[in-house]
């Protein structure tokens, strides 16, 4: 007689669970089953528990007394850290002379020809109108001197990152050990830079120089790399089966065929090194940024606008310049010369032009020729205080919107994060992070924040998380909007675009001195100031998107009489999510950096630590706040990055 097996009984899964978010968290629901009332039990709930945390204050202060107390004996001082510095100074020293020795005629014409051979005679009478404008406004000194910062910063930025690039870029080994940290170096805010160096030589121009080394540099390594590694390989090919061996395939073959990136990355570094030279006036830099730094320490608005004008034509004459080389446009082109001859006689003149300003003894910019603009816009400032900040009829001032702001958004959201339990917060992150990422993702940035809390500033990191979130919702609701009407219309497209090239050149510093005199000071006003600087790069990422959804599918759906609306919400948004999930990204990482130097105009939280730490030297609180700011910054570039870009990177 046969013997008849039952079918095997498929267990099935619930629908919910099949799909992939829902099962992370329901794996992640029964962790927390099992783990949160043990830590409950352990800890208890509420704010971060204090047995948890280590303070860092003695351990911290004893390094600090070390060094300064051997600065000037150790070893370690004398023939290492000590040459270095003597000569970042001594370099720095003769740029700035020789700039000095070149006269504002000199520098003037040197920087309209460079300009002109490069880009054109538009952007070359642009590049004199710039250096011309710096000295009306009483500040050729102070540009002189932030430039030969510039000079040496940007030299040796670019010399370590493309080290490193060429090093990543011909090989895979070097590639995958830099790469995660080139990462997390390029997500940290500017002001998480200037401790370290501090500690180690101190307030000055050294320190200043190798804080903005070590934020310019990554994307010269970043884009050298990649351009070596993008290479045509029919290229490469055709040059090995000549006989050429490894040094000259790479300086005949890889290298031109990268000129593109290289000079991307040189344009990229120009503009984070004038961006931190401007930042690092804090730690005394001097030059603009320390203008605009005491202007703003004494709510002088007049005076910081006259050091942050240079500051913003400094950036775009830069970026047009290098941004033109990299394009491969050269406008003086057209005079018949060689390009050869045509840099001849373009150096001929500018040397003969600071010749003549030298014998004529013209080298410093005349005290007559300087326009006044700090009395007349502390005058205007002073209006808006009267008639604009409260009492206007019906729409309020400016100062009652940041008030009503302040009251309505960011202490709520402050509130409500400090109260939830310490184990929530964790559980939130996690979960974001699993669902758009792995586990890899989420253990990283639960364990970022989970620092945060043994180095005891839980509540201020929550306070600059609840700006960052607050900042992070106002700029996308503006940026997707915005982005929005300028993928649907070429002529908004059009409009915006001068406005946000002018906007994502101006160094982070700059956005501080027109939301103090609309606002003020406070929370607010810093907010406002990290949503005008983070807004460009959303509206640029979202009208990119949008323009690169498939026109076919947007066809089919005006064939079958979807409206404007209903293409956007059913079909654009959709097919254009790694977009708009890159525009999250990038909005929430330039907030942070905007939000931390918030610090300086009553920002509070960790801002105001790491500025309270520089100014009065206390570097164990500086440095704990520093080290918070890099945890949250890494917190939430992983809880906002989708899997599709991880798994990129780690491809």
């Amino acid at each position: 007689m046969a013997t008849v097996t039952a079918p095997a009984t498929r267990v099935s899964l619930p629908g919910f669970l099949k799909h992939r978010a829902a099962a992370k968290l329901a794996l992640l629901a029964l962790a927390a089953a099992i783990l949160v009332p043990l830590a409950d039990a352990q800890w208890s709930s509420g704010s971060w528990p204090a047995a948890l945390t280590v303070d860092l204050t003695q351990p911290l202060g004893k390094v600090s007394d070390w060094i300064i107390d051997n600065r000037d004996s150790h070893p370690l001082f004398l023939y290492g850290f000590g040459y270095v510095s003597n000569a970042v100074v001594l370099s720095v020293r003769a740029v700035y002379l020789a700039l000095l020795a070149a006269g504002w005629a000199g520098v003037t014409a040197v920087a309209a020809l460079v300009a002109w051979r490069v880009a054109g005679v538009r952007l070359g009478l642009g590049a004199a109108a710039a250096f011309l404008t710096c000295g009306l406004l009483g500040m050729w000194i102070p540009t002189m001197q932030t430039l030969a910062l510039m000079v040496v910063a940007v030299l040796v930025s670019v010399a370590v990152g493309a080290v490193l690039g060429l090093a990543a870029g011909l090989s895979d080994r070097m590639d995958r050990i830099l790469r995660p940290v080139l990462d997390t170096m390029q997500v940290l805010p500017a002001f998480a830079y200037l401790l370290p160096v501090v500690l180690v030589f101190g307030i000055g121009v050294p320190a200043a120089v190798l804080a903005t080394v070590v934020y310019a540099a990554p994307p010269m390594a970043r884009l050298t790399a990649l351009g070596l590694r993008g290479a045509d390989k029919e290229v490469l090919e055709a040059v090995e089966s000549l006989g050429a061996t490894s040094r000259q395939r790479l300086l005949t073959a890889r290298i031109p065929l990268a000129r593109k990136e290289l000079l991307l990355g040189l344009n990229q570094t120009i503009m984070m090194a004038l961006s931190m030279a401007v930042i690092a006036s804090v730690i005394g830099a001097g030059g603009l940024g320390d203008r605009v730094y005491q202007a703003l320490a004494s709510v002088d608005v007049g005076a910081a606008l006259a050091a942050g004008i240079p500051i913003v034509l400094l950036a775009v004459v830069l970026d047009r310049v290098t941004g033109a080389a990299g394009e491969g446009d050269s406008g003086g082109g057209h005079t018949g010369l060689s390009r050869r001859a045509g840099w001849a006689y373009a150096l001929a003149a500018a040397v003969a032009v600071a010749l003549v300003g030298r014998f004529a003894g013209r080298l410093d910019w005349p005290g007559s020729w300087t326009l006044n603009i700090a009395e007349p816009v502390n005058r205007a400032v002073d209006w808006m205080t009267d008639h604009l900040y409260s009492g206007v009829p019906v729409i309020g001032g400016t100062a009652d919107w940041a008030g009503h702001f302040t009251t309505w958004v960011l202490d709520p959201l402050r509130d409500g994060l400090q109260a939830l339990p310490w184990w929530s917060v964790l559980l939130i992150v996690a979960a974001l992070a699993w669902v758009i990422g792995t586990w890899r993702t989420a253990l990283t940035a639960v364990l970022a924040m989970a620092a945060i809390g043994v180095l005891g500033v839980w509540k201020p990191s929550l306070d600059t998380l609840s700006q960052v979130l607050a900042a992070v919702a106002v700029t996308l609701v503006l940026g997707f909007a915005t982005g929005i009407a300028a993928a649907r219309s070429d002529r908004v497209e059009r409009l915006l675009r001068p406005v946000l090239d002018v906007f994502q050149t101006m160094p982070q510093f700059v956005y501080l001195i027109p939301v103090v005199a609309l606002f003020g000071v406070g929370r607010a006003p810093a907010v406002a100031a990290a949503v005008v600087y983070a807004l460009p790069a959303v509206v640029r990422i979202t009208t990119q998107g949008l323009r690169q959804v498939d026109q076919a599918a947007l066809e089919s759906a005006r064939s079958l009489g979807a409206s404007s609306g209903q293409q956007i919400r059913q079909v654009q948004l959709p097919l254009a999510r790694p977009a708009l999930l890159l525009a999250l990204n990038q909005g929430v990482v330039l907030v942070l950096a905007v939000v931390i130097i918030g610090g300086l105009v009553g920002g509070g939280a960790l801002g105001y630590d790491v500025v309270f730490g520089l100014a009065q030297g206390d570097l164990a609180t500086g440095l704990v706040a520093g080290a918070a700011i890099v945890c949250l910054g890494l917190m939430l570039d992983r809880v906002t990055q989708p899997t599709e870009r991880r798994a990129k990177k780690g491809a």
